[in-house]
């Protein structure tokens, strides 16, 4: 395994830019009127998982240590996107628990206030070491949590993670359905001649322990670029397959939600799709992402990221003020150039060079 230097975006916007993007005052509004209110923050590229449609068993190009956020610079960035309208910050990886100080991390965000009031953190975990840390990540303000997991068969789940360790999962997901976090949310990439025959006994699962399946078609973000289409099961596949054993009614209100959800035989219990290839919901987004090593991105699938190491680190760094203000117009900068949506379905489409390991949820 070796450590790769940090990836350099796109550089200090130019003040003819700024001139273009929406004002401080107003938020972080993009050329199109969506108005941004989540930040999804990767705190490692590194997981305790090998999930075949995510990254390969042996040789990953980890980003080098020195090139991730400090916690003092994740909270710095953190409090400039409150005070720009950032409500909700969702903290993703790789594996957000493989960070040593993930508890201070929670609780510092946590104690941000916007506007609006405190914040809400929520994360992203395959689970394996949840059990061990979930009172301590609620004592520290965590409010929501999403668990992936893709099988609920043993075996299946080894050869699709390359690592035995499906109790450790069921452990956390026990966790968390006995705390008072909710919506609890399981999501589960669904997977053609993998986990297609199962979609049904997953959301079973869920509602057992008063969770949310949410299925997630399979994207175009593995590290090895070996995504086909024809191996992607559909949100039309995964109705059907939901429809012969349970009645779906359509939940409304969705509005920035990346799901859509449905309600099973009239409630309570409820199951969600997020069909990102099949049915775009880019013209509702209002999410924005900074991976690890400091690069923000405007989109999951974008080619394009907005470096704000030289606002944390560069020769301006030392004055907090000068800080502030450069995060702030870098952020503003990258809602700008935000794109009406991805384009996956677009034969000009390119692949981000980055896994979603290195992305971040």
């Amino acid at each position: 395994m070796t450590a790769v230097p940090v990836v350099i975006g796109m550089r200090a916007p130019s003040a003819a830019v700024l001139a273009d993007a929406a004002p401080a005052s107003q938020g972080l509004v993009d050329t199109h009127g969506r108005v941004h209110r989540d930040l999804r923050i990767s705190l490692t590229d590194r997981c305790s998982l090998r999930c075949t449609y995510c990254m390969p068993e042996q040789g990953n190009e980890w980003l080098a240590r020195t090139s991730i956020l400090s916690t003092d610079e994740i909270v710095e960035v953190a409090q400039v996107a409150a005070s720009l309208g950032i409500r909700t910050f969702r903290l993703t990886g790789g594996e957000p628990l493989l960070r040593a100080d993930i508890i201070d991390v929670v609780r510092r965000v946590s104690r941000i206030e916007g506007d609006e009031g405190p914040v809400e953190v929520a994360m992203t975990t395959n689970g394996i070491t949840l059990a061990k840390k979930l009172p301590d990540l609620i004592e520290a303000g965590l409010t929501r949590l999403n668990i992936s997991i893709d099988t609920v068969d043993r075996q299946r789940f080894a050869d699709l993670t390359r690592r035995d360790r499906i109790d450790d999962v069921f452990e956390g997901i026990a966790a968390a359905a006995a705390s008072d976090l909710r919506p609890l949310k399981l999501n589960t990439v669904a997977m053609r001649g993998v986990n297609d025959d199962e979609l049904p006994d997953l959301v079973a699962f869920a509602m057992e322990v008063g969770a949310q399946l949410r299925f997630i078609e399979q994207m175009p973000l593995d590290a090895g670029h070996t995504w086909d289409r024809a191996s992607m099961v559909t949100r039309e596949e995964i109705l059907e397959k939901l429809s012969a054993r349970w009645s779906l009614e359509p939940v409304p209100g969705r509005g920035g939600a990346p799901a859509e959800k449905w309600r099973i035989d009239g409630g309570p219990h409820e199951v969600g799709v997020i069909a990102s290839v099949t049915a775009p919901f880019c013209g509702a987004c209002d999410r924005l992402r900074l991976t690890a090593d400091g690069q923000l991105r405007n989109c999951l699938f974008s080619n394009a990221e907005y470096d704000l190491i030289d606002s944390l680190r560069g020769p301006a760094a030392s004055d907090p003020a000068q800080r502030a203000a450069a995060i702030g117009a870098m952020l503003r900068s990258c809602v700008h150039g935000k794109l009406p949506g991805h384009a996956i379905n677009d034969p000009s489409f390119l692949q981000p060079a980055r896994g979603m390991n290195a992305i971040g949820g």
